[in-house]
């Protein structure tokens, strides 16, 4: 099923138009015309099934025939990872892990972070074109960047984890995860999280965790936790 997005609709809406580029795409690109049926999604588990009843290429506009509630996972992942030194890595994570089934991301900046301004319009368009390519009703937030030190003094439920790279006592993440709980998990930059980091994250009630017995980039530990998470709630 081809899926289209507008974070517009409600359930109370009749009828809505897309904007000038998603028209442009549907009506030059994929050829829609009038009576053609499309599947809109808002984003927040919604999916819609709709009619064309204008084609035009600058106000494609559509009527909702029915819709249809999606139910929610029993687990909320959330992945607080520190921007990779290139951009194309972590946009590779934010993309991957939209596709596996995460559901809210934060960069944090932290002592060793080699990229500390971080520009998320991009980011949230990765973001939208992945739950739409792999076809999910739900698109992940994505939060501002914050320094490690806000971030880990949060109030934040559900089983909280640190993984790091230090020689310490460490459980493994597939050991030690629960299903249907939320999670946080925290991935370091390349410089992995500096000592206080991780003492600091002790503190705060985070487990430390190891995600293999290779050490991983930044990016690649990020999508191990999140396919674990995952797959673990799949069982």
């Amino acid at each position: 099923m081809q899926l289209f997005y507008n974070a517009t609709i409600t359930t109370s809406v009749e009828s809505f138009f897309f904007d000038r580029e998603e028209s442009k795409h549907i009506i030059k690109v994929l050829r829609k015309k009038d009576t053609d049926i499309l599947f809109v999604t808002n984003g927040l588990g919604i999916i819609f099934k709709t009619i064309i009843t204008l084609a035009s290429d600058s106000k494609c506009t559509v009527k909702v025939l029915s819709y249809e509630k999606m139910p929610e996972s029993k687990v909320r992942l959330h992945l607080a990872v520190a921007p990779t030194k290139m951009n194309e890595r972590y946009e590779w994570f934010l993309e991957k892990a939209t596709e596996i089934g995460i559901h809210e991301i934060t960069p944090i900046l932290c002592e060793h972070s080699e990229r500390k301004i971080i520009k998320t319009d991009r980011f949230d368009k990765i973001l939208l074109s992945a739950m739409k390519q792999s076809g999910q009703f739900f698109l992940p937030q994505l939060n501002e960047a914050i320094p490690f030190k806000d971030f880990i003094s949060k109030n934040i439920d559900g089983q909280k984890f640190i993984a790091h790279c230090e020689e310490s006592n460490k459980s493994s993440l597939k050991d030690i995860v629960k299903i249907n709980q939320n999670i946080t998990i925290l991935i370091g930059p390349e410089g992995d999280f500096s000592e206080k980091e991780i003492e600091l994250a002790l503190q705060n009630k985070y487990l430390p965790v190891s995600l293999g017995n290779t050490r991983l980039r930044t990016e690649t530990a990020a999508i191990v936790a999140c396919h674990t998470v995952v797959l673990m709630n799949e069982a």
